[in-house]
């Protein structure tokens, strides 16, 4: 999953070589929380106006992770 949340991010920033994803083990309710960390010029193109591209990336993150019976959560930071 680290790998599709990487693809996808690499697609919207100006520096992909900047791009961190950190992954929490499970809480209790079975969450992996992925913490996104990108260059500060590029933390706006991640998550849009209003929001919207961050929405759209944390879609697509539970789509995937719901294939394999897995719940995702996606933090940027």
């Amino acid at each position: 999953m680290q790998e599709l949340l990487k693809t996808i991010v690499a697609g919207l920033v100006e520096n992909p070589d900047a791009i961190e994803i950190t992954e929490d083990a499970p809480n209790e309710e079975g969450v992996i929380v992925f913490h996104l960390h990108v260059a500060p010029e590029d933390t706006g193109r991640v998550i849009g106006k209003q929001g919207r591209i961050a929405k759209a990336i944390r879609v697509i993150m539970r789509a995937g992770a719901a294939k394999s019976n897995e719940k995702i959560a996606v933090e940027i930071d």
